[in-house]
């Protein structure tokens, strides 16, 4: 554990351009017949085996942290995903894409390629899904908010919800992510990416499903997933944050 620890520690230390070297491998993914979009072998089988532990996890998290920081919030310009109460199977296949080359994410790989450990996979990902999803996250901020939220309401009940679920939770045993407090403009780049099939590692029920889209729909759907919150789930608001918005 705190082996990977001081080697993720020293890659954060390291430029840009080292990081990029040696490349990710390229695995061969939803452009190949053969693709399985969630194969449950290797270490994604391994690592889901394992229980994970909190507490270890947020030792493990702490790298994590410098990007996606310590309340596991992300960007609200999308840049760095919210990853707060995200499902830990979703995490895992994740990270495990990214290691294999399935997913190509060039910042995260070089962090994701040291987390050779199972155990440690498991635990980091039960930490962050322990976490409560922030409530202060990006949203679709434009003057016609209202209107792009409505017609993404319309789309997603009739499309998304039997997969992602009323209130934006997914499903945890079929790796469908949380939707709820996600960045408008992450949502909107990786739907974006999915439907015109740079997201080597999507689930190819969704991609027939958002490969009609158009540049509007995406924009109105994501508006309409970013304002989605699970209850039980949200964080609570900061102090004295319900006062400034009224001023």
């Amino acid at each position: 554990m705190h082996k990977i620890l001081t080697v993720a520690l020293s890659l954060a230390l390291v430029p840009a351009f080292a990081l990029a070297a040696p490349p990710a491998p390229k695995a061969a993914g939803i452009e190949s017949k053969d693709y399985q979009w969630a194969k449950m072998e290797g270490e994604l089988k391994e690592a889901l085996e394992k229980k994970g532990d909190l507490k270890r996890g947020k030792e493990t998290y702490e790298i994590c942290g410098a990007c996606h920081l310590p309340s596991g919030a992300g960007r609200s310009d999308g840049t760095f995903p919210q990853l707060a109460g995200q499902h830990s199977t979703v995490l895992i296949k994740q990270m495990a894409d990214i290691r294999m080359g399935l997913r190509d994410n060039p910042t995260m790989y070089p962090f994701a390629k040291e987390m050779t450990d199972h155990q440690d996979l498991a635990d980091t990902s039960a930490y962050i899904q322990s976490l409560c999803i922030p409530v202060d996250h990006g949203k679709y901020e434009g003057p016609d908010a209202a209107k792009q939220v409505a017609a993404g309401k319309e789309l997603y009940e009739k499309q998304c919800i039997e997969c992602h679920k009323a209130n934006g939770e997914g499903v945890k045993e079929k790796f469908y992510p949380v939707l709820a407090g996600q960045h408008y403009k992450y949502l909107l780049r990786q739907m974006t990416e999915i439907r015109d099939g740079h997201r080597r590692n999507a689930n190819p029920d969704m991609v027939k499903v958002i490969k009609p889209y158009t540049n509007d729909q995406l924009v109105a759907i994501s508006a309409y997933q970013a304002s989605l919150s699970m209850p039980g789930s949200m964080c609570k608001p900061k102090a004295g944050a319900a006062a400034k918005k009224k001023k």
